[in-house]
C-alpha cells in the first residue's frame, strides 16, 4: 500500500498540471499581482479554495459527477465565457484612463475574481472531474473519507504559493514599466482573457 510520502509526491507531481497551467485565472493573478502585489495572489487563491473545497467534497461522497448534471458543462462553460470577456472588458476601458499604473484599480477584487474564474472555468471542473477525481479516489482507498480533506490540502498549498509568487513577481515589474508599456501589458492581458473566452465557447462545440 502507498506510503503518505509517496501519496505527497504523487499530489504534487499530478497538481502540478493544473495549479501551474495557464489561464484566466493565471492570467488575472498577473493583472492583479501588478497592482497589488502578492496580496493579491493570496486572496486569488482564496477565492479559488472557496470553490475548490466543496468541490473536493462532493467528488468525495459521491454526490457530483457530469452524469447527474448533463447540462452543467454547458452552463458552467457560457458563463465562465461571459464573465471573461466582462473582466477583460473593464481592464480594457481602464487603459483609456489617464493614470499611472499604481493607480490602476478593477471594479471586483481578487477575491472575487479568483471565486468567478475558478467556479466557472469548465476546464478547472473537468480536471477535478478527472485527473482530480483519480486522486481523491486513491486516498480515501487508504484513509477513507480523511482522504478527501488530506488530498485537498496537500494540493491547495500549490495554489498558494504559485498564486502568490506569480503576484509578487507581476509587482516588481511596474517599477520598471513605463507608463505606455504598462498599458501595452495589460492590454495584452486582456487579449488573452478575451482569447481563453472564446476557448470556452468552442468547448461547447466539441
Amino acid at each position: 500500500m502507498i506510503g503518505f510520502l509517496e501519496f505527497f509526491v504523487l499530489v504534487i507531481i499530478v497538481s502540478a498540471s493544473g495549479v501551474m497551467a495557464p489561464g484566466p485565472l493565471f492570467t488575472a493573478n498577473l493583472v492583479y499581482g501588478v497592482q497589488q502585489g502578492i496580496k493579491s495572489g493570496i486572496k486569488m487563491a482564496i477565492g479559488h479554495a472557496i470553490v475548490e473545497l466543496p468541490l473536493v467534497i462532493l467528488l468525495g461522497i459521491g454526490v457530483f459527477s457530469l452524469e447527474s448534471f448533463p447540462e452543467f458543462r454547458t452552463t458552467i462553460t457560457i458563463f465562465g465565457a461571459i464573465t471573461l470577456f466582462v473582466f477583460a472588458a473593464i481592464q480594457i476601458k481602464t487603459l483609456f484612463k489617464k493614470i499611472k499604473p499604481n493607480e490602476f484599480s478593477s471594479k471586483q477584487g481578487p477575491l472575487i475574481t479568483g471565486i468567478l474564474l475558478s467556479a466557472l472555468n469548465p476546464f478547472f471542473i473537468i480536471w477535478w472531474l478527472t485527473i482530480g477525481f483519480k486522486l481523491i479516489s486513491d486516498a480515501m482507498m487508504i484513509w477513507s473519507f480523511v482522504g478527501i480533506l488530506i488530498v485537498f490540502v496537500l494540493h491547495i498549498w500549490m495554489d498558494f504559493v504559485w498564486l502568490g509568487a506569480v503576484s509578487y513577481l507581476a509587482s516588481k515589474s511596474k517599477k520598471i514599466l513605463s507608463n505606455k508599456n504598462y498599458k501595452i501589458i495589460m492590454g495584452l492581458l486582456s487579449m488573452m482573457l478575451i482569447y481563453f473566452g472564446i476557448t470556452f465557447i468552442v468547448d461547447i462545440f466539441h
